[in-house]
């Protein structure tokens, strides 16, 4: 479908990449990774058509439409977030106006059996037509439920986009190129600005999207799920890779190793040659053969090994003192701003050594509820730190704070305290600053450096209790793995906002969920409370939106008419499966609700009392079956609502 031949494009510092030759094709999933600067943003501008190549062509089917997000989109407009997208499809808001024109005329005029008002009528029903070839009348719908899955609620559908933060402006423009299908995605890190369940809703979508798909993303269980190809730019080349992106990490690696040792060989064979030339260059019979060696020597093509390995060393940073069995302890503590309620009623005591990840959709009040730890806002009830604790925090903009006039080993040097001081330059190198990366000054570094850098700084600080918002931002797949890794062998306890599953999975023993105002704990991993999560929240979501009326086109559409019995089947069957919904729905809160108690008490359970522990856990694992046989209820009853629909 887009085909790219001998691609090549030329900076003032040379060649960014070169002789680029690969083909995407109408179903591709495709990963493209490589090294911050490779060309992978570059790459994407190339296809999408906003920049042309120095060299070469890309050639694209003539009716091919593409959809491109950008990392730095600028949106200024006064349109509401629905009627951005509404007005989007140039086609279908032609056909619109044309059609209430012809509305308004028919409206208007009287002379029914002329030939200009019964060629209105036929000009109305081609519209029509074509109205509904181009699925005109599922568009809203499409819109409401992309805009909903992207995390967007009822309220916002109607407000500005001019009054929304970038990230939920990127949302928009994410939501607007899926609602117009077009033959090829192409997307630039669309997870920075999406909740957890964003993201897992953008999975499913783009997994049974129709069009190729190219994605740049550091979120590496992302690139798993959605992709089944991987393009890797690296040294001005393009490697083609049929694999996901775990899978073709174990190839690339066993593939560097191969070209490793053929390196080391190529070394020694130079070598040697050099030996040769040396030693038979100034003899008259053997000068022949000498400078038929310098002239193999300079055809040479030497062997160049691209090493992104992560630092194997294990780093363990030492807590500044051993706190006592509780950390933190929240009373009754609460949020507004104005009339608008964050959270309420927050009680909930931390202990030593917890790992907990903080989730919950964008706007819930994750940072407010960190700052509210933290002291750095006015807010509802009490926040009590236990004995000994030292708490080190890290904001969005943590990174932004760092001293630009300092180098990378100074920024440390200053903070690090106690034996590890004797081994910051090895603490900097797993932290990927390695040799005279220590000497460069923080204001030249990228935006991904300083995040690692604070990072790193942050875990050398003396503290046994971490609080970090968002540490993730801005890393790419290589950084998150050493930040993982500090944090796997930090003794201490910390609490985590982030919206990579990957990077949260095996790394925490309790979830905070911020749903309805309140704080919900949980003792399943990441990938458990996705699944329960995707399965209970969509799906209400989908359920309050067939049941909301939508703006009727009378003019478009001729009702097909039912007999007085198939209306009254056709009403019976709507109600059982309304009354088998709603019975789910209600038993569904009762048991998540009982689950909820018996989690806390499970956390504190006495293990000893044999005979309460069982009785204890057989009653929850029977209310998690009874939870899944209500899902399924609740699923068939859906499901049977939409068949009816149709």
């Amino acid at each position: 479908m887009i085909n790219l031949e001998d691609i090549g494009i030329h900076l003032p510092q040379g060649f960014l990449f070169r002789n680029i030759g690969v083909q995407i094709n109408k179903n591709d999933k495709v990963g493209l990774v490589g090294k911050n600067g490779a060309g992978k943003s570059t790459m994407l501008r190339l296809i999408a058509g906003d920049l042309q190549p120095t060299e070469g062509r890309i050639h694209k089917p003539k009716d091919c439409t593409i959809g491109y997000l950008k990392q730095d989109i600028k949106i200024d407009t006064t349109k509401s977030v629905f009627e951005y997208l509404n007005t989007s499809n140039l086609v279908l808001t032609k056909i619109n106006l044309r059609i209430d024109e012809i509305n308004q005329a028919l409206v208007e005029r009287s002379d029914y059996e002329s030939e200009a008002y019964l060629g209105l009528l036929d000009e109305l029903n081609d519209l029509n037509h074509e109205f509904n070839v181009h699925e005109g009348f599922l568009w809203e719908e499409k819109i409401t439920s992309t805009l909903k899955g992207l995390g967007f609620n009822d309220e916002e559908l109607a407000s500005p986009l001019s009054t929304f933060s970038g990230g939920w402006k990127m949302r928009a423009e994410l939501a607007k190129i899926l609602v117009n299908n077009p033959d090829a995605v192409l997307l630039d890190e669309p997870t920075n600005h999406l909740d957890i369940i964003s993201i897992s809703w953008l999975e499913n979508y783009l997994k049974t999207f129709e069009g190729a798909v190219m994605v740049i993303s550091h979120d590496r269980l992302f690139l798993d799920n959605v992709t089944k190809r991987t393009l890797e730019i690296t040294q001005g080349k393009l490697l083609d890779f049929a694999f996901p992106y775990s899978k073709y990490k174990i190839v690339r690696a066993e593939e560097l190793e191969r070209l490793g040792d053929a390196a080391k060989q190529q070394v020694k064979d130079i070598k040697h040659t050099e030996e040769l030339i040396n030693k038979f260059r100034a003899k008259k019979n053997k000068a022949a053969f000498a400078q038929s060696l310098i002239k193999k020597l300079e055809k040479t093509e030497r062997i160049q090994v691209d090493n992104d390995s992560v630092s194997s060393m294990s780093i363990k940073f030492p807590l500044s003192k051993q706190p006592g069995k509780w950390v933190l302890e929240l009373e009754d503590a609460g949020k507004s701003y104005g009339e608008k309620l964050i959270f309420k009623d927050v009680n909930i005591t931390v202990g030593r050594e917890e790992k907990i990840a903080l989730l919950g959709a964008n706007g819930t009040g994750k940072s407010t509820l960190l700052k509210l730890v933290m002291g750095t806002i006015e807010a509802e009830g009490k926040v009590n730190y236990g004995h000994n604790v030292n708490v080190a925090y890290f904001a969005q903009d943590q990174a932004e704070k760092l001293d630009p006039t300092k180098t990378v080993f100074e920024t440390v040097d200053d903070i690090a305290l106690g034996e590890i001081r004797t081994s910051l330059r090895s603490v900097l190198g797993a932290f990927l600053f390695s040799g005279d990366d220590a000497e460069k000054r923080v204001g030249v570094l990228s935006g991904g450096e300083r995040t690692r850098l604070a990072l790193c700084q942050m875990l050398l600080s003396p503290s046994n209790f971490l609080i970090l918002d968002e540490p993730t931002n801005h890393l790419d797949i290589q950084s998150k793995e050493v930040l993982k890794s500090a944090l796997q062998q930090y003794e201490g306890t910390f609490i985590v906002v982030s919206h990579d599953r990957e990077f949260l999975e095996g790394l925490t023993n309790r979830i905070w969920d911020i749903q309805d105002h309140t704080l919900k704990i949980h003792h399943y991993g990441v990938q458990e409370f996705l699944k329960r999560k995707m399965a209970v929240e969509p799906t209400k979501a989908n359920l309050k939106q067939q049941n909301m009326p939508s703006k009727p086109k009378v003019e478009k559409v001729s009702e097909v008419k039912l007999s007085y019995e198939e209306q009254k089947d056709l009403k019976r069957k709507k109600n059982k499966f309304n009354n088998q919904v709603s019975r789910a729905e209600q038993a569904i809160d009762k048991l998540e609700n009982r689950i909820v108690e018996l989690d806390a008490v499970i956390a504190n359970l006495d293990y000893s009392d044999e005979e309460n522990s069982k009785k204890v856990l057989a009653e929850y694992d029977q209310q998690k079956k009874d939870l899944d046989a209500q899902m399924e209820l609740w699923e068939q009853g859906t499901e049977g609502l939409i068949e009816l629909e149709a």
